[in-house]
C-alpha cells in the first residue's frame, strides 16, 4: 500500500553546507583537545565552524559544568539539576587556553539559577585566571542573564573582558516558546546596563528560521541597537535533535544580507549575518 504520510520536515538547502575542519592549527588542537579532555563547546555544540574558528586560533569553553537549569528549546544542552561548582575549573580552563595556544577566548556557561550568585563569582575569578595565566589572550564573555541581577552582572563588568555577549536569539513573539524562562524585555536591559555600567564593547546573537517575519526582525535588530549594543550576530537555527523545536524555515543568504545591510545602517561596530553564523564566529574580529 502506498504510503500516504507526507513528509514535514523542511529540506536542508545547498548553502547549508559545512567545510570539513582541516589544517595544521585545527588538527594540533584537536590532538590537544582530545589528550587533554579539554570541553570546548565547539565540540559539545557540533559547531559547522570548528575548523574555521580553530584554524584562526578563537575557541569556546563551557564553564560551571554541562548540565543547565533551564530548558531553551533550541539548545542542545541538556537539562536537569547540575553539579557542584568546581572552584579550580578557572585554572583548568586557563591552562587549556594556555596549552591551546589561543589568541582569543570565548567563555560561555550553562544558566545556574541553582546557585545564589548565579555563577557570577566563578565567571569572574575564570577572567582572571585566563589574565594571570595566558595575558596574551583577549576574552569574550557570553553570559546568561543572571535574572537581571544587575549585582552579578557587575562582576563581569569588574574584570572588564574585551566583550560581554548576551544572546538574544529570537524575536519578541517567540521568546516564550524558545527561551522558555528568559525574558525579552528582560535580556534587552540586561545589554543595556552592561553598557551604562562602563563596558567597552557589548555583542548578541539571533537565530532565524523559528517562525519570525522579516518585519519582526527588522524589529528586534533596532531594539539591540537602541540598547547600544556594538555588535550582532545573526544565523540560521538548525535543530539539534528530533526533541528541539523544528525548523519552520531556510532563510536565504539574499535574506541575511538583507538584515546584515539594515543593522549597519543603524551604526553597529560590528555584523555577522549569513547561514553558518553562530555567536561565536569570527569573534576575534569584534573586539577591534
Amino acid at each position: 500500500m502506498e504510503n500516504l504520510v507526507q513528509d514535514t520536515t523542511v529540506q536542508k538547502p545547498k548553502w547549508i553546507r559545512v567545510k570539513l575542519p582541516t589544517g595544521k592549527n585545527y588538527r594540533e588542537l584537536r590532538t590537544l583537545v582530545d589528550k587533554y579532555k579539554l570541553n570546548t563547546i565547539c565540540q559539545s555544540g557540533s559547531c559547522p565552524n570548528m575548523g574555521e574558528c580553530w584554524g584562526e586560533g578563537t575557541a569556546t569553553f563551557m564553564i560551571l559544568g554541562n548540565i543547565c537549569t533551564r530548558s531553551c528549546g533550541f539548545c542542545g544542552v541538556k537539562t536537569g539539576k547540575p553539579m557542584d561548582v568546581n572552584w579550580d575549573e578557572p585554572e583548568k580552563v586557563a591552562r587549556s587556553i594556555k596549552l591551546m595556544k589561543i589568541k582569543h577566548a570565548v567563555l560561555t556557561s550553562v544558566d545556574r539559577d541553582d546557585l545564589k550568585d548565579m555563577g557570577s563569582i566563578l565567571w569572574g575569578e575564570t577572567v582572571n585566571a585566563v589574565r594571570r595565566i595566558s595575558p596574551g589572550t583577549t576574552m569574550e564573555t557570553l553570559i546568561p542573564d543572571f535574572q537581571g541581577l544587575t549585582k552579578h552582572l557587575d562582576r563581569l563588568v569588574d574584570v572588564a573582558p574585551e566583550v560581554i555577549s548576551h544572546n538574544m536569539e529570537t524575536v519578541k513573539r517567540l521568546t516564550r516558546e524558545v527561551r522558555i524562562q528568559a525574558k525579552y524585555e528582560r535580556s534587552l536591559e540586561v545589554l543595556r546596563y552592561l553598557k551604562e555600567a562602563g563596558q567597552n564593547r557589548t555583542k548578541t546573537g539571533l537565530m532565524l528560521g523559528l517562525g519570525e517575519n522579516k518585519d519582526e526582525v527588522f524589529q528586534t535588530i533596532e531594539d539591540i541597537r537602541n540598547a547600544n549594543v556594538d555588535v550582532i550576530t545573526m544565523g540560521q537555527y538548525l535543530q539539534p535533535t528530533k526533541k528541539h523545536l523544528p525548523v519552520k524555515k531556510f532563510i536565504t543568504p539574499e535574506e541575511f544580507d538583507e538584515f546584515g545591510d539594515f543593522a549597519r545602517s543603524l551604526g553597529f561596530r560590528h555584523v555577522e549575518s549569513s547561514p553558518l553564523v553562530r555567536s561565536s564566529y569570527h569573534a576575534e574580529k569584534h573586539i577591534h
